[in-house]
């Protein structure tokens, strides 16, 4: 059996030992429909599923390989081995859980690094293929005979990138007219944000509808006008509440003062409690 020097070798067991030999003469992309490391897509096989890929490719480039690519792995239905004893080459990549996501930068170095790869070391021949049985590179979809009930697979967008960009990339690497990158690419890195970013973010007008109260003609107001709105009201509320607590207790002490049985604290503590018992009846309303 043979194992890709790139990929961390995850092996599955008893497959790899007890499954028959193959030929490969085709490698078939997949995606996973899940945004998973080639670790996790290995840990899904392994513990959830009798199927399996030779390989599983993560967002970050990460490649990790199950079965050696001489052994069979049963993703590709009538391409997994034929009678003949040929069979095709799988991976499994990370994908959203739609599978509408191109490739990263990163998943399209390490695709065409294995292709290249696997048309050295096994002969796999630079064209895509014309048949289900036809020698070549291909992806999921591309013949029902390597489906059981139909697939999408790999998505629109990828099916596009690999005719476009990933297929034609191997050949180019494979027949010397590009040459390998000593490092792959990295994926652009998430800028923070910078001041200038966050003020656009808090006064840029048209986007938040205004509120009901918004003078006529007023349609939209800005995140910082909203803020500054909902401190204001706070605020006045607050002096409200103030000079209602302030009331009360002025109140509470001029009764008190025409008749010696008034408790002063405990009228208070219940027009306090009635009052709350107000607020939150509003609030549940």
């Amino acid at each position: 059996m043979a194992w890709y020097p790139r990929a961390k070798k995850y092996e599955l067991q008893p497959e790899s030992d007890s499954q028959p030999a193959i030929r490969p003469t085709q490698f078939i992309v997949h995606s996973i429909i899940a945004p998973w490391s080639a670790k996790r897509t290995y840990e899904y096989w392994r513990d959830s599923t009798n199927l399996e890929s030779h390989f599983g490719l993560g967002y970050e480039g990460d490649i990790g390989q199950f079965i050696g690519t001489e052994t069979r792995a049963d993703a590709n239905a009538g391409a997994n081995r034929r009678s003949d004893g040929t069979g095709a080459v799988s991976i499994e990549t990370a994908s959203n859980t739609k599978g509408t996501d191109p490739w990263t930068d990163a998943q399209v170095e390490e695709l065409i690094r294995l292709g290249v790869w696997l048309h050295q070391m096994h002969g796999i021949p630079l064209r895509i293929c014309r048949s289900h049985s036809d020698p070549g590179f291909g992806y999921h979809s591309m013949f029902s005979q390597w489906s059981t009930s139909g697939t999408a697979c790999p998505g629109k967008a990828r099916i596009q990138q690999f005719r476009e960009v990933v297929f034609p990339g191997i050949v180019a690497r494979a027949t010397g007219k590009t040459p390998t990158p000593t490092k792959p690419p990295k994926e652009s890195p998430v800028m923070p944000l910078s001041k200038d970013d966050v003020s656009a973010i808090w006064k840029t007008d048209g986007i938040l509808a205004a509120p009901s109260t918004a003078a006529k003609g007023n349609t939209h107001w800005t995140a910082d006008s909203y803020l500054r709105d909902i401190h204001a009201r706070m605020r006045a509320t607050q002096g409200e509440l103030a000079t209602v607590h302030a009331t009360v207790r002025t109140l509470a002490e001029a009764l008190a003062s025409r008749d010696d049985a008034v408790d002063v604290e405990a009228l208070i503590t219940r027009i306090k409690a009635a009052i709350k018992g107000v607020t939150v009846r509003l609030e549940t309303e």
